[in-house]
């Protein structure tokens, strides 16, 4: 028998899009809900497609082009509310309006639906229909600002704070926290999950600190920002690095300890001595390899771990033990994640284009769409870029005018 995840037996219907709403699809359909992708009908209009088997976010649920343009369409995805738990979209504010697909028309084909809105800005305040991307929502939380070195510019980390920490993990929270709400009340709601509220929810132990003064507002500076010696990161002979996260006393005494320096020179406290003892620890550091030093440290609670890079992270003995990666089609990819005990995770299939299977996709829905594939409502979604899609929302969660 097919293993079941925790979300076994809800559906819900995904507008796609990119960045953050995809993330959260991909995570509920492998926390074992059947989600449907709903892709737009023709060239996405985007300028970087990837190939469909290389789009790892869209993998472990089927997807269905549809023309939104047409009532047909429209009627259809609305004839698949009636059938789901909920609706997740990333658009900008106004758009799923436009289209018919809004709240409200949902809300009166299933009164329990979850329909679930994540945008960079949020669906109120004076941002909320500007376009924006990842970097910006996080410029406005103080994350941004807190990430670099001292006396350097802020350093983008990634898109993880913005698009997937606060905009893909907050949805997929909000639209599991209103299921289980309507479960009692057997009503929907709406969950207006914006990056900016994420990412400012997740700097809540930063600002903790600031507030206690145990740190200031300065880059590079504290404890966890790199300020310290005993957290960073080091370059090593090879020219590739370790990261040393030695903050309790016992574990900084277990560095110096493997590094064969006196503790009584080199103390965590006082602030000021930072600098320097982090001089002393990179002169240290650059006396052997990378790989040296994790053999110097196996075994220990130094808390020092080599920098992967993402060609050598599936390959680690750990990630290995774990899976942490697995390879499906002859690359390497994150697996499926958490973990539970009963009701595994698990990716429950590769990448495929839109359109590949739309009768028996949608049948399983229990919607007949022989004549709209006649009609051409719905199809195959086209390669091509040709310019932006007014709907398409752009890489992280920001969305071009209609």
């Amino acid at each position: 028998m097919e293993a079941r995840g925790p979300l076994d037996g809800v559906r819900v219907i995904e507008l796609a899009g990119l960045g953050p709403c995809p993330m959260c699809g991909m995570l509920l359909a492998e926390l074992g809900a059947d989600v449907l992708r709903i892709e737009r009908l023709g060239p996405s209009g985007l300028g970087f497609d990837l190939p469909p088997e290389a789009d790892l976010l869209h993998r472990s649920r089927p997807a269905v082009a549809v023309d939104l343009k047409q009532a047909a369409g429209v009627d259809l995805v609305l004839a698949l509310v009636e059938r789901a738990d909920a609706l997740i979209e990333g658009f900008r504010p106004g758009v799923t309006e436009r289209l018919g697909l809004g709240p409200e028309p949902c809300a009166r084909r299933n009164r329990r639906l979850v329909y679930g809105r994540v945008t960079g800005w949020g669906q109120s305040g004076p941002l909320a229909r500007t376009a924006g991307h990842d970097l910006g929502y996080i410029a406005l939380t103080g994350a941004l600002h807190a990430i670099g070195r001292a006396g350097q510019p802020p350093v983008p980390p990634l898109n993880l704070v913005g698009d997937f920490g606060g905009g893909a993990l907050y949805l997929a929270v909000g639209v599991l926290a209103a299921l289980v709400e309507a479960r009692g009340s057997g009503q929907g709601q709406v969950i207006d999950a914006a990056m900016v509220d994420g990412a400012a929810s997740l700097m809540t132990a930063a600002y903790a600190l600031r507030a206690a003064g145990l740190a200031d507002d300065g880059r590079g500076t504290n404890v966890l920002d790199g300020g310290a010696h005993y957290y960073d990161v080091y370059e090593t002979r090879d020219g590739r690095h370790l990261a040393v996260a030695a903050i309790e006393p016992k574990f900084y005494a277990e560095l110096l300890r493997r590094l064969g320096l006196d503790p009584d020179t080199l103390p965590q406290a006082p602030r000021r001595d930072w600098p320097a003892h982090k001089a002393e620890l990179a002169a240290v550091f650059r006396t052997r390899t990378r790989d040296e030093w994790m053999a110097a440290f196996e075994g220990s609670d130094a808390c020092v771990a080599p920098v992967l890079d993402m060609d050598e992270a599936p390959r680690h003995p750990h990630n290995r033990a774990r899976e942490t990666f697995v390879q499906r089609a002859g690359r390497w990819q994150p697996n499926a994640a958490p973990r539970f005990s009963r009701t595994p995770t698990r990716i429950r299939s590769d990448p495929a284009p839109a359109g590949a299977e739309p009768r028996e996709t949608l049948r399983a829905w229990g919607v007949d769409v022989d004549a709209l594939i006649a009609a051409g409502v719905v199809g195959a979604r086209a390669p091509g870029t040709d310019g932006r899609a007014p709907e398409q929302a752009s890489p992280d969660g920001a969305t071009g005018r209609p």
